[in-house]
């Protein structure tokens, strides 16, 4: 026959007693950790809010945690995610100790920003857990999948910049011009500037344009 717990005798112990585990030494008591949970659809995948927020409870109970603070987000992922930045928020008053999310895509846009996000976590001292990739950030195992994001994170930003370099020199091979577009207004700018004494290569910096544009523009004689 089965015992529920409210049938088992209960040992009390005197004040004076100690908690010890099974080798004498003595017990620390476990730390009541605060929870975060965060929950993410798209605008054409709502019903699954709710899921996901049961799954995020049910996880954080069986943890034995509190749930200090719970956030739920709808939107496409090319938008800011302002309800995840409330979360960051309470993490950097140390209002919660540990963040729970759905899936990874969930919590981040791109590999990099997850992880700028982790690395932040971690510096404040709060943990991270992603139910779906049984990513846990609190353990060795986690934190070893933390360093295997950086070098994918490095990975993606090398994709980007061989695409941008591509896309340039194709666009140079058609005969496009880049760069800043050489407006009336920024051309008076760089005029202003070099009558006011002001150094070509400064001129550049400042206006954020290539130096050739600034050479290009005065050498039509308007600014001397």
């Amino acid at each position: 026959m089965r015992i529920g717990p409210s049938e088992m005798p209960v040992k009390r112990a005197s004040r004076n007693s100690k908690t010890t585990g099974v080798f004498g030494q003595r017990r620390k008591q476990a730390k009541m950790f605060r929870a975060g949970l965060y929950a993410r659809v798209s605008s054409i995948d709502q019903q699954t809010l709710p899921m996901q927020l049961r799954a995020l409870r049910e996880y954080a109970v069986r943890r034995g945690w509190t749930i200090a603070l719970q956030v739920r987000e709808i939107g496409s992922g090319a938008v800011e995610r302002k309800a995840r930045e409330q979360l960051m928020e309470a993490a950097r008053r140390r209002e919660i100790d540990v963040v729970l999310v759905w899936r990874l895509d969930r919590w981040g846009r791109s590999v990099t920003d997850l992880l700028a996000t982790l690395q932040e976590l971690e510096h404040l001292g709060v943990g991270f857990i992603s139910l779906t990739e049984a990513l846990d950030l609190t353990t060795p195992a986690g934190r070893a999948m933390a360093g295997l994001l950086a070098v994918f994170s490095a990975f993606e930003r090398e994709i980007l910049r061989e695409r941008t370099r591509a896309g340039l020199a194709h666009a140079r091979l058609n005969g496009k011009r880049l760069g800043r577009p050489m407006t009336a207004g920024l051309q008076a700018e760089i005029r202003k500037l070099y009558r006011a004494g002001v150094a070509k290569a400064e001129i550049a910096r400042r206006l954020q344009i290539g130096r050739t544009s600034v050479r290009r523009i005065l050498a039509t004689g308007k600014g001397r």
